[in-house]
């Protein structure tokens, strides 16, 4: 009887506290000592997070655990933390299972804000992604991309379902293997069994909930629930994974490749360091690795399957997308790079399958000034940590029309030259209507990989075959429903008919 009475009369005062201390937004009430963390819908967080803005406005307050948390639901405040106050947000909360992962934060994604990832970043941006780079790893894009194409031609001549799902996740894993290391898993069960074994376990660990993260006296919990466990086992066997591969590079009669993948560039940029003053180690490239293995994966698996999902439920809107780029190819039989520039519908396509199902739906950022930061009279103080919600910004009807109509048009206009459109958006501008890439300090580096990987991916899928739902499904039946994590996946494996075009 006596808890309770204990527990009312706390709440009591927690509200009596909030309602006299106008520093903090408006939120949910929560409870003593976890906060608000027992109303969190971790399955679904952005839509969550998202009806919380419609009771308590753009701003949203929350406390989990020890940790004061803010969320941003629209464009205006997401530009006041990523561009205006970008220098007092421009650091990640630190979560365990990342930080072990990344090596204790040496690697670029989750790295805290200091000198060092500055270096990491300058050698991302101007030697790993820079445009001439990625036009240099053209080759492997297209090959892996007329790979998958080939896989589905063979399935359809056996009139075969085609788990879009699972190939996605193939082509995805093979093309940044192939970029980072210079070798596919596709051609040996052992190995491909172990990288995804590798690799999936590293992406569930990364988004597990860890005591010591909210309640930091609690942190024993984590090694008795067994899941620190885990998490050491994870991080010794990729670091021998990495190792294994670094090793295979620095062998001198490693068979010359055709072109330098990633970590040819890195060991050279290591073995350069006295002149470039970048003071790489070895596990400064291992977390690099890691980096490029969890994020390049699954972002371009998932736009392109959401991208084909939306399809399958709109035909005239694939018909259209069909028309543009068959006109394009004609009879050539496959989509190249240069032939992708030329679609702009295609484009508008993609832009609206980001804004309505951003890969990365959910961005954090932590406030490592001491200064308490003012925004929208609230003043957000030193440690919080804040939320962006993506998804929620590309779905504002205060910015967009009709937000959950997928309409492609809306990112083109009429030329005043001629008939043709042209796109009237740039996603690499960053205008903060979405935000699918981040944006800011921390934007994604890898930005224009992904994105031409997901257009030229579709474009082929489009181009190659007539797609349908099997005879046992209706529209009705195809789910959008999402994988809780870091990716928004989609929770049901995309499963489709195909009838070849050529």
């Amino acid at each position: 009887m006596f808890l309770p009475i204990l527990l009312l009369a706390l709440m009591i005062i927690i509200l009596l506290k909030q309602k006299t201390n106008p520093k903090n937004p408006p939120g949910p009430l929560g409870l003593p000592f976890i906060g608000n963390l027992h109303q969190f819908n971790k399955s679904k967080p952005h839509i969550y997070l998202y009806n919380l803005s419609k009771t308590y406005g753009p701003l949203t307050y929350l406390k989990h655990g020890s940790t004061p948390v803010i969320v941003i639901n629209s464009k205006k405040l997401a530009k006041q933390i990523l561009k205006t106050n970008d220098l007092s947000f421009c650091t990640r909360p630190p979560v365990l299972g990342q930080q072990k992962l990344a090596y204790e934060g040496i690697d670029i994604a989750f790295s805290p804000y200091n000198d060092h990832w500055k270096n990491m970043r300058k050698i991302c941006v101007l030697h790993l992604f820079s445009s001439k780079q990625v036009f240099k790893f053209r080759p492997i894009r297209e090959d892996e991309v007329s790979r998958m194409v080939n896989k589905i031609s063979k399935l359809c001549s056996m009139s075969k379902p085609i788990n879009l799902s699972d190939l996605s996740m193939s082509l995805a894993s093979n093309l940044i293997c192939r970029v980072a290391f210079g070798k596919r898993y596709d051609d040996c069960e052992y190995e491909k069994l172990r990288f995804d074994k590798l690799v999936m376990e590293a992406q569930a660990l990364m988004v597990s909930f860890y005591f010591s993260d909210h309640f930091p006296a609690f942190g024993w919990v984590d090694k008795l629930s067994g899941l620190l466990g885990r998490l050491e086992k994870n991080c010794k066997e990729l670091d021998v994974f990495y190792k294994e591969l670094i090793d295979e590079h620095l062998n001198p009669s490693r068979q010359k490749m055709e072109r330098e993948d990633i970590i040819d560039l890195m060991i050279q940029l290591k073995e350069d360091q006295d002149a470039s003053k970048l003071d790489l180690t070895w596990d400064h490239i291992k977390a690099l690795l890691m980096d490029l293995l969890v994020a390049g994966t699954d972002t371009v698996a998932a736009a392109v399957v959401w991208s084909m999902t939306t399809l399958i439920t709109r035909p005239e809107i694939m018909r259209k997308a069909q028309a543009e780029i068959r006109e394009v190819i004609g009879k050539n039989g496959i989509v190249d790079e240069e032939d992708v520039k030329k679609m702009k519908y295609l484009k508008g396509v993609v832009l609206e399958v980001l804004r309505m199902y951003p890969p990365a739906p959910l961005l954090f950022r932590k406030q490592i000034t001491q200064e308490e930061c003012l925004i929208e009279g609230y003043k957000i103080r030193s440690r919080t940590t804040i939320v962006i919600n993506g998804w929620a910004i590309g779905r504002d009807p205060e910015t967009w029309k009709n937000p959950d109509e997928f309409k492609p048009e809306r990112f083109m206009i009429s030329s005043t030259t001629n008939d043709d459109s042209i796109l009237r958006f740039d996603i690499r501008a960053c205008q903060f209507e979405m935000i699918p890439f981040g944006g800011g300090r921390r934007g994604c580096p890898g930005m224009e990989m992904g994105l031409i990987s997901i257009e030229l991916a579709l474009a082929n899928l489009l181009y190659a075959f007539d797609w349908a739902l099997p005879q046992t499904m209706t529209v009705e039946d195809i789910d959008t429903n999402s994988l809780p994590g870091l990716t928004m996946h989609k929770k049901n494996a995309l499963v489709l008919m195909a009838t070849s075009y050529i």
